[in-house]
């Protein structure tokens, strides 16, 4: 008998995307992956998120600009260039988040001053360059609490289409105790997708409770997953972040095929290994990778490979 099917959600998904989608990180600096306008963006992306908005030395508060080393070897981009390629990714149908933090990180919203900077100075930066919402991408902790109360506030300015995304850590999602899992299921009327990062990780419990997964495989990916789906966060709610190849992880990269393979497990019941889950989840909402640099600088492999497949799901 085929295991049973989750229900649709209740709530619509917010901001104009797809049922499925890409998610894919836009670098904001220079290192060894290819640098990229972001008019340069493969289109199989439904959702770029920009890397990264940066703290200042007021908590709370962000600022944005374009990274001076990713100009120059641009040979010259510009705010006015950029702002006009976000407003080019929308005439294509995509969507641009901003990502807060990245490994090196530092915005910190402890109390409900930070929270109101934080959205303050996010919604003046959603209104000044046209992005569509927010990425919550702290690899050095947050406090839910508070972070919520920002979000919310965030919200409450920007309207009701706001994207708000997040790229936990594994270790992140492990114990819907936690403060990341915890912030995602305080926000859950308001939040578009998870992203959790199945990389640059050591071996992890899966939903069962019985084994350590070890990244790299399906089996690691839909386990994971599957505590996500199973505490409390829709289908719709949660994506599969994967490195696009060589150079984008020091560990947990897989052939884009492998993260064809964990969607079908999850949504269909079906190309898993030896983990299955408890049910199916056909509105899984889809994959994210970082980079959209490093993909161009592999080939485009992950893009060309995930993205024709999302559009098989359920």
């Amino acid at each position: 008998t085929p295991p049973p099917t989750t229900p649709p959600p209740t709530d619509p998904p917010t901001g104009g995307l797809p049922k499925h989608l890409l998610t894919g990180y836009w670098h904001n600096f220079d290192n060894p992956a290819v640098e990229l306008r972001l008019r340069d963006v493969p289109t199989e992306y439904d959702l770029v998120a920009v890397a990264f908005a940066e703290a200042t030395t007021t908590p709370g508060a962000l600022t944005f600009g374009i990274d001076q080393g990713l100009s120059a070897a641009l040979g010259g981009y510009t705010e006015a260039d950029f702002t006009a390629d976000v407003r080019t990714l929308h005439s294509r149908g995509q969507r641009v988040i901003l990502s807060v933090g990245g490994e090196a990180g530092r915005v910190t919203v402890n109390d409900a001053a930070s929270a109101t900077v934080f959205a303050d100075t996010a919604a003046a930066l959603i209104a000044r360059y046209g992005f569509d919402g927010i990425d919550i991408d702290l690899e050095n902790g947050l406090n839910p609490t508070y972070m919520a109360q920002a979000l919310r506030a965030l919200r409450a300015k920007v309207g009701s289409g706001l994207i708000i995304a997040m790229a936990p850590q594994t270790i992140d999602m492990q114990n819907p105790a936690g403060g990341y899992f915890k912030l995602a299921l305080d926000i859950k009327d308001i939040l578009t997708v998870v992203n959790t990062q199945f990389y640059n990780s050591g071996a992890m419990l899966g939903c069962d409770q019985n084994a350590a997964y070890a990244q790299g495989t399906v089996n690691f990916i839909v386990a994971l997953a599957c505590i996500q789906l199973e505490a409390g966060l829709r289908p719709d709610q949660v994506g599969l972040g994967l490195p696009a190849g060589p150079g984008a992880a020091g560990g947990g990269i897989v052939a884009p095929s492998v993260v064809n393979a964990a969607l079908d497990c999850l949504a269909r019941g079906t190309n898993c290994g030896s983990f299955r889950p408890p049910r199916t989840y056909p509105g899984i909402r889809g994959a994210m990778t970082w980079s959209v640099n490093w993909d161009v600088s592999n080939g485009n492999g992950f893009a060309r490979t995930v993205a024709p497949h999302l559009d098989t799901l359920p």
